[in-house]
C-alpha cells in the first residue's frame, strides 16, 4: 500500500475528524510529509519519491484543508498542474500517461474549487464531457458508453455539485437506480448483481472481512451522512467536515 500512503491519510485524518478526534496526530509532522510528497511538477505522488497524479494531489489539498494550512502551498503550480492535464473534449487525465476518466474530472474540479481556481480550466467543457458520460438508466459512469457504477455516480453528480450543473442530472431516474443498490441485508452494492459493500455502512466492505482505512472511512463518512449521534457532519460534495468547507469558502 506504499503507493496510496497519501489516499490513506486522507481516509485516516477525515475519519478522526469527523469523531471529533484530529488532535490526535501532530500536524507539522503530518505536513512536512505531504510536502515532500510534492514533484517538481506541483502534483503530489502517493508518497515520497512517487510519480504524481491527481489522486494522490487531491488528497493532499484535503488533508491541508483539514489542518488549516493551504496556505503551505505554492497554488499557483499546484492548480496549473491540475489545468495541464485538462484535454480538448473537457475530460481529464490522470497524470501524464493520459488515461480518463470521470473520477479525474470529479479531482480536478474538486481541487481547483478547494484553491479558488476553477478560472484555470474550461468548466463548460468539463461539465459537457461528464453530461457525456451519462447513462439511459440516470447513473454516469467512467467514460461515455461506459457501465453506471456507484463510484462514477458520486464522482460525476459531485462535479456537477461544486460547477452547479445538477440541471442535468436527472434526480428520479437516478434516485431511482441508487435506491436499487441496496441488498436484502440493507447493504449497497456498487452495480447491479453484486455484492454489498459500503460504500455506505461498515468498517471493513463486508462482515467479517478484514478492516482497512479506506472502508472504515467511507462508513463513518455514510454514518455521519445518515446523521449518526456524536459525528460531524460531512459535506457529500467534497467529502470533507462541513465546518472546513465553510472555513474555505466562507471564512468561517
Amino acid at each position: 500500500m506504499e503507493h496510496l500512503r497519501l489516499n490513506g491519510a486522507y481516509w485516516g485524518l477525515t475519519t478522526l475528524d469527523v469523531l471529533g478526534k484530529l488532535g490526535a496526530v501532530d500536524q507539522d509532522k503530518v505536513v512536512s510529509w505531504i510536502m515532500q510528497c510534492q514533484h517538481e511538477s506541483g502534483g503530489f505522488g502517493g508518497n515520497i519519491g512517487h510519480d504524481p497524479h491527481v489522486l494522490y494531489t487531491l488528497s493532499a489539498i484535503q488533508v491541508l484543508a483539514l489542518f488549516d494550512k493551504i496556505d503551505v502551498l505554492d497554488v499557483e503550480k499546484v492548480a496549473n498542474y491540475i489545468a495541464s492535464l485538462q484535454n480538448e473534449d473537457g475530460s481529464f487525465a490522470g497524470d501524464i500517461w493520459g488515461e480518463v476518466d470521470t473520477r479525474f474530472s470529479y479531482i480536478a474540479i474538486c481541487s481547483l474549487a478547494l484553491l479558488h481556481r476553477l478560472d484555470k480550466i474550461n468548466v463548460e467543457k468539463a461539465v459537457n464531457y461528464i453530461v457525456s458520460c451519462k447513462n439511459s438508466d440516470g447513473g454516469f459512469g467512467c467514460t461515455p458508453g461506459a457501465e453506471s457504477h456507484a463510484g462514477q455516480i458520486f464522482c460525476c453528480v459531485g462535479a456537477l455539485a461544486i460547477t452547479g450543473s445538477l440541471h442535468h442530472v436527472d434526480k428520479d431516474l437516478l434516485g431511482w437506480w441508487l435506491c436499487e443498490r441496496q441488498v436484502k441485508s440493507g447493504g449497497l452494492n456498487g452495480r447491479p448483481e453484486k455484492l454489498p459493500d459500503v460504500e455506505n455502512g461498515g468498517i471493513s466492505d463486508r462482515p467479517d472481512d478484514a478492516v482497512d482505512v479506506f472502508h472504515t472511512y467511507f462508513g463513518v463518512a455514510g454514518l455521519s451522512l445518515l446523521e449518526y449521534p456524536g459525528l460531524k457532519a460531512i459535506d457529500p460534495a467534497y467529502a470533507l467536515p462541513v465546518d472546513v468547507v465553510n472555513r474555505i469558502f466562507l471564512g468561517k
